[in-house]
């Protein structure tokens, strides 16, 4: 098998699924219980907000546990409506996930004013739509730090400076960018950020919303855990295996972005060889090392998938099913990528286990679909 969708969710580390195994086994208290069992898992607790927080490039108490991404966004989303006088406004980027997307759209229902900024051609932020959208009160403005689909970056610290200028609450979705580049909370100057664990090696169902010290941010979940500001037991097993995938991912991520970024960048500079007309999404502008979205012209994304698919590669689309059939993605969308040209894109992300054999075998798979593809067919029609 060879796998290319690290950006949906990538394997467990071996390290992380024994720490989670013997936090299971042994470790298994109540961190809020006053005896000695409690206060060792107490103890486990403190140790690993300090690994996330070193991840996050911020202070420990600023790490609130959560059970993953989602649930960090929708905090940040409900803490800023708590926060928010009448006639509340949201900012969001146009590329923003399309979970926290359909979350803050439908506030829009209860009379909440929920602005979409525009992105340029390669899916950044345009700077004037920013600077006038914060010309008036908002009650909070997210954006992603890296896309999910595209792997573009967005200048993070540029867009918290003015956000602070303006006086708006600033909350970064970086889900895709930990563990595969370095996050600076303190330094980017943002009041919220989101995190998940299973992103880079960590377990399923363990996340992080980091808010910046002195920041009274309402729960989404009350209750007396994370400092009366996420309610519930703590998830201990996750949580161990958060910390361990946190540190691993500070001692390898250097390495890993420059082994990867070479990798995906042999692919592309191959597949831009032998397929006409390749089109590779966000390409001009600042991405993952890991990250190539690209649309073949002329093949659906299920053609392609189905090709890779039958040859044992796992990649996605960057399309969205739904009852009705399958919709573009709203992100080629916002990028102005026509329709038709966004339901052929298909994402393929990297991730350790992948190496340069594997790459060649990518390289050769979608290679043989360049005589399906309509210029090439045509031309054997003709000859």
């Amino acid at each position: 098998m060879i796998y290319l969708d690290h950006n949906a969710t990538t394997p467990p580390l071996p390290e992380v699924i024994e720490a989670v195994t013997e936090c299971l086994r042994s470790g298994w208290g109540n961190p809020s219980s006053k005896h000695g069992f409690g206060q060792q898992a107490r103890s486990a607790l403190a140790q690993a907000r300090a690994e996330v927080a070193a991840l996050a490039g911020a202070q420990p108490v600023e790490v609130v546990f959560t059970s993953g991404a989602t649930e960090a966004n929708h905090h940040a989303l409900s803490g800023a409506l708590a926060r928010s006088g009448a006639a509340p406004r949201v900012l969001l980027s146009a590329t923003e996930h399309s979970g926290f997307m359909k979350a803050a759209m439908r506030l829009r229902e209860v009379g909440i004013a929920v602005e979409l900024l525009p992105v340029d051609g390669e899916g950044r932020l345009q700077p004037g739509a920013l600077a006038t959208a914060l010309a008036e009160p908002a009650a909070l403005l997210s954006v992603m730090a890296a896309n999910n689909e595209t792997g573009v970056l967005q200048p993070v610290a540029d867009i918290a400076a003015q956000a602070r200028a303006a006086g708006v609450p600033f909350h970064v979705d970086a889900t895709q960018m930990a563990g595969k580049l370095p996050l600076d909370f303190a330094g980017w100057g943002a009041d919220l950020m989101s995190m998940s664990a299973h992103k880079f090696g960590g377990p399923k169902g363990c996340g992080a919303l980091i808010v910046r010290k002195g920041l009274n941010w309402p729960p989404l979940l009350s209750g007396q855990q994370e400092r009366g500001r996420r309610g519930g037991t703590e998830n201990m097993p996750g949580i161990a295996g958060f910390a361990v995938a946190a540190r691993a991912a500070r001692a390898t991520m250097q390495p890993d972005g420059l082994r990867l970024g070479a990798l995906r960048d042999t692919l592309e500079a191959a597949l831009r060889e032998t397929l006409p007309g390749l089109t590779v999404f966000g390409a001009a502008a600042p991405r993952l090392p890991n990250t190539l979205m690209l649309a073949i012209t002329g093949l659906s994304a299920d053609r392609v998938l189905d090709c890779l698919e039958r040859q044992g590669i796992f990649a996605s689309s960057g399309a969205a099913c739904s009852s009705g059939g399958t919709e573009a993605s709203h992100v080629l969308r916002a990028m102005g990528v026509p329709a038709a040209d966004a339901l052929g894109a298909v994402r393929l992300s990297l991730g350790r286990g992948n190496d340069a054999e594997q790459i060649a075998r990518v390289v050769q798979t979608l290679s043989s679909l360049a005589p399906q593809q309509p210029l090439a067919a045509a031309a054997a029609t003709t000859h």
